[in-house]
């Protein structure tokens, strides 16, 4: 396995990752969905949210791609196609992020609704593990945090495998760690959702958002120019 070659694949698989997850742009909505919450039970509603979300992006990058390729999808065609949802994705991220907020927040929203009408921090100190874990997964998980944007992005990236076999083990290695490490900075910036509110506010979050959508978008362009190599070779000559 060559160590170059993971961490290439590590930061490709990160960069797509962290751009549309966008955990600093959604900590500031969990913030207000979890503000009924005490500290303690919001550390652990994020780390349950960040092991729910590293599943749902491993299961995507590793299956992703078998399961499309099961039912005849090639892979120069997953390439394209998926190239092409990454960059409509960015795209609009970049040039209309007060949609996307908004749906972020409509999708938040339904957790408000799983707590009960009695939102104090008296009242849920008492908060049972159960119900944690039932809103941690559905919907603060997905499709809040990772929804189908990041499934679409985690398979697109899947299928940038390497053809040489050999090459894999480093390949899965490096996009494996790149889920597990924006899994944990979602657990730790949720965690610190308020500190996050006071540091950096609305404001500043959206210009962090309009830089991760334009990696997104070169992201998308490096995975739709691949799969059309792959395509016409005859082009890439």
């Amino acid at each position: 396995m060559s160590v170059e070659s993971a961490f290439q694949h590590f930061l490709l698989a990160f960069s797509g990752l962290i751009a549309i997850v966008n955990p600093i742009g959604g900590s500031l909505i969990f913030a207000q969905v979890a503000a009924g919450f005490s500290h303690l039970e919001r550390v652990e509603l994020s780390r349950r949210i960040g092991v729910y979300a590293s599943m749902i992006m491993l299961g995507a990058l590793w299956a992703g791609t078998p399961i499309l390729n099961f039912f005849g999808v090639s892979l120069a065609a997953l390439r394209i196609a998926g190239g092409l949802v990454v960059m409509s994705s960015a795209w609009t991220q970049l040039n209309r992020p007060e949609a996307r907020e908004a749906r972020k927040q409509a999708e938040a929203s339904g957790s408000r609704d799983r707590k009960g009408p009695e939102t104090s921090p008296e009242r849920r100190a008492d908060t049972p593990p159960a119900a944690l874990t039932d809103i941690a997964f559905f919907p603060l998980t997905l499709p809040f945090t990772t929804g189908p944007g990041t499934i679409a992005v985690a398979i697109t990236l899947g299928a940038s495998r390497p053809e040489p076999f050999a090459d894999r083990l480093g390949f899965y290695c490096g996009i494996s760690l790149a889920a597990l490490g924006v899994a944990l900075i979602v657990a730790l910036v949720y965690g610190a959702a308020d500190r996050v509110v006071a540091l950096i506010g609305p404001a500043r979050a959206r210009v962090l958002g309009r830089l991760f959508a334009f990696l997104l978008l070169c992201v998308g362009t490096q995975i739709l120019l691949t799969g059309l190599r792959d395509a016409f070779p005859a082009f890439s000559r």
